[in-house]
């Protein structure tokens, strides 16, 4: 349906403020968006990029979040026709969220792995591992989750593959990390327990010869009275520890699905306060992995929540950026355009 895929806001250290917003334009009223947001009863909103960003975020909040405040695996699948469901798979792909696609530097600063749920943990530390092999990191591969307890069906898949003894998301990712790189004992280790898996972090740093050394990072929630570290709180204590500098070009690995609403976080909570540069890609599911895991399946139900998704994260955005609405406006407020519905 489009041949094209929409690009992303600009994640070169160079892009300047202005056209930063102006991807954040391109983006949101991009064709495969509006027909989606058609299709579903949506009369396309008027005002300005922020007005049209909140109008999105409320609307999708009524017709594509099946997550209602739970985790990812326990969403609800919606029932829709065979001809809404191709239209949102070819959305999907139009808007960035389908494919992989390579970096596209030959070198960064450093290369980062989000972590996720333990197939995606495993998965991507593999791919990181290939990419170390194949572009120069001159810093290190930091591989970025949290305190967050693995759920029953998690632990059914480790045991299927044969991984024992991981409690928690950053057990999985060290895991991962020690299959994928050929390593085994840290060379160094640091953390504080505190009093509440919220409010706790750690690192471990491995060596190899012939690689960067790789970071295995579990941070505290900056909110920890109210939920677990999110992927922008593991942003930023990464950033904090490692002492980004402007400049520096990152590579950022995360699964196809999920580049959208996480390149968009990156720049909002690395690149517009460090001034580094952010290259965002997805695991190629063609690559080989040292422990094999099934593919979960993606519904077009799932590909509608992350688009969500990446709607929130431009709107965060776009509310950050200087010169458009300043900080805070991504919260919400006044003078919204309302996204009408028929259905």
């Amino acid at each position: 349906m489009w041949t094209t895929q929409v690009a992303l806001p600009g994640g070169a250290a160079v892009t300047t403020t202005a056209e930063l917003a102006a991807g954040v334009r391109a983006w949101i009223a991009s064709p495969p968006l509006r027909t989606l947001v058609g299709h579903f009863g949506g009369d396309w909103p008027a005002g300005d990029v922020s007005a049209v960003l909140a109008a999105l975020d409320d609307f999708s909040a009524r017709h594509w979040d099946f997550r209602q405040g739970r985790e990812r695996p326990d969403a609800r699948e919606p029932a829709l026709d065979p001809a809404t469901a191709r239209l949102v798979l070819a959305a999907a792909d139009a808007l960035g969220l389908v494919r992989p696609t390579p970096p596209a530097r030959p070198g960064y600063a450093h290369l980062l792995v989000l972590g996720g749920l333990a197939h995606a943990c495993l998965r991507r530390t593999a791919y990181a591992a290939q990419l170390a092999r194949r572009v120069e990191v001159t810093g290190e591969v930091a591989v970025l989750g949290s305190f967050r307890t693995l759920s029953p069906d998690e632990s059914r898949l480790l045991a299927d593959v044969g991984i024992p003894g991981c409690a928690t998301e950053v057990d999985v990712l060290d895991a991962g990390v020690r299959a994928a790189f050929g390593v085994d004992t840290p060379t160094r280790e640091e953390g504080e327990d505190a009093d509440h898996p919220h409010r706790a972090w750690s690192s471990r740093t491995y060596h190899r010869p012939g690689l960067p050394p790789v970071r295995v990072l579990a941070a505290p929630s900056s909110e920890p009275d109210r939920r677990r570290a999110h992927t922008a709180d593991t942003q930023r204590f990464w950033a904090e520890h490692v002492r980004l500098r402007a400049g520096d070009p990152v590579l950022m690995v995360t699964a196809p699905i999920y580049v959208p609403f996480q390149h968009c976080d990156a720049l909002r909570t690395l690149a517009l306060p460090y001034g580094c540069g952010i290259d965002t890609v997805g695991v190629d599911p063609e690559s080989a992995a040292p422990v094999p895991v099934p593919e979960p399946t993606l519904t077009p139900g799932r590909y509608l929540q992350e688009i969500r998704s990446a709607i929130r994260s431009l709107r965060a955005l776009h509310g950050a950026v200087p010169g458009t609405d300043g900080p805070g406006s991504a919260a919400g407020g006044s003078g919204q355009a309302p996204v009408s519905s028929s259905r």
